[in-house]
């Protein structure tokens, strides 16, 4: 009876053994079994056991060398997109005034949209905004034109006093006056004629290009104003349904930031004509408020547009008032563009782009190493955008927006349901 009893013990275990190779016979199984279960069922003492991966160096050198890597793409990718601006940079420019364009008229086509279908309304803020431009150049050019031969007689009367206080200084006696001012400005004309022509042509290609950007962009701007939610939602649908949010959120925190770059120029140019035209009112200065407005465009063109103003304000000092009034004029508008510079812009347009002014400063600076003029006024834009996107992608993904990486976990589910399977073969 105890044979019998044990048996049945003895069954369990010989038949819980050759599910490797049901057809083998006894001396084969052994060889079957080890090459069978050793790449596909390693206990954990044989992973134990097995030795560690070679790795080359320490972990912070493997990190340093991914983080190396890491940015010499980032590097390539820059250099790519900059090479493409360059070959259509006519096109860059036209799209980039279409989104300044827009951001500034959307708010004003808003307002209009409350009384008049959508398209008429956006057509309307385009047409505020060219009926308010053409008021302030027209305003400039008649005050100017109004005065003329005023100022003319008294940029003649200026010139004279400024020869004879620079003929009082023994170094410089020798230049003469205003005769031989014009005499020898005249002859330096001709002789670099040929030099002026060839860069008057340049200059007419240049032009022409500038009026084709401007156009292209007017034309750009009707659309995004008319149809720029559709627009988004087509080029949205190139991206995964399960990112959909994701790029929605980083889209609005981009445009959020170059919406804060214009608002933040308006009111930096804003305020340089206000403070200007305080300045030349108190001086003294004639068309104290035309220059003001001068001063307030000037500063929507980086580097030209704030210099310019200086020298037509100058010039008009000089010839109302003579050349001590002109060099207070000067040192004044310095002063006023150097407040704009370094105290305005960063605190207005760097609070409302979120970058630091020592950031916002090195990247003028970059831009216009690498871009000239056109890279310095678009380089803190840019730069705002690729943050703010940057930033909200990198939150959301913290958040726990459902992204890749995640998809292994719920592939994973599989192994899980074989554990009542083997409870069941061990329950037979």
């Amino acid at each position: 009876m105890a044979m019998t009893a044990d048996a049945p013990t003895v069954a369990p275990t010989t038949a819980a053994e050759p599910p490797t190779t049901p057809g083998a016979t006894a001396t084969e199984p052994v060889a079957g079994q080890v090459a069978e279960q050793v790449p596909g069922q390693i206990t954990e003492q044989a992973a134990a056991q097995a030795p560690p991966p070679t790795t080359f160096g320490a972990p912070w050198i493997r990190s340093a060398g991914e983080v190396a890597w890491k940015l010499v793409g980032i590097v390539a990718a820059v250099a790519v997109v900059f090479y493409v601006v360059g070959l259509v940079q006519v096109v860059f420019v036209a799209l980039f005034l279409a989104l300044v364009f827009t951001t500034v008229l959307l708010p004003l086509g808003d307002f209009y949209d409350r009384v008049m279908p959508r398209g008429l309304a956006m057509a309307a803020s385009l047409l505020t905004a060219v009926l308010a431009v053409g008021a302030l150049v027209t305003y400039v050019v008649s005050s100017v034109v109004s005065r003329w031969e005023d100022l003319a007689i008294e940029f003649a009367t200026g010139l004279t006093d400024l020869a004879g206080l620079l003929t009082g200084i023994p170094m410089l006696a020798g230049l003469g006056g205003p005769d031989k001012w014009l005499e020898d400005g005249g002859a330096w004309l001709q002789s670099h004629a040929g030099d002026y022509a060839g860069t008057a042509a340049q200059s007419a290609g240049s032009i022409a290009e500038g009026a084709t950007a401007v156009v292209l962009a007017i034309f750009c701007t009707v659309f995004f104003l008319t149809q720029g939610g559709r627009m988004w939602r087509w080029a949205l649908d190139f991206v995964p349904a399960d990112r959909h949010d994701r790029w929605e959120a980083a889209a609005a925190a981009g445009w959020n930031s170059f919406s804060g770059f214009t608002r933040g120029m308006f009111f930096v140019a804003l305020s340089d004509g206000v403070l200007a035209g305080i300045f030349l009112s108190v001086v003294g200065v004639p068309l104290a408020l035309p220059l003001s407005v001068v001063v307030f465009l000037g500063a929507f063109i980086p580097m030209i547009g704030p210099v310019a103003a200086i020298v037509i304000s100058v010039l008009v000092a000089l010839a109302a008032k003579g050349p001590v009034l002109a060099l207070v004029v000067l040192i004044g508008m310095v002063v006023v563009a150097q407040l704009d510079a370094n105290v305005l812009q960063p605190l207005i347009t760097g609070k409302q782009v979120s970058l630091h002014p020592v950031v916002m400063a090195l990247v003028v600076a970059a831009g216009s190493v690498l871009g000239g003029l056109l890279g310095a006024v678009v380089a803190v834009p840019l730069t705002a955008v690729a943050w703010a996107v940057y930033c909200t992608l990198r939150r959301t993904a913290a958040d726990g927006t459902p992204v890749a990486p995640d998809t292994p976990a719920v592939q994973d589910a599989p192994a899980v349901q074989s554990t009542p399977a083997v409870e069941g073969t061990t329950a037979t």
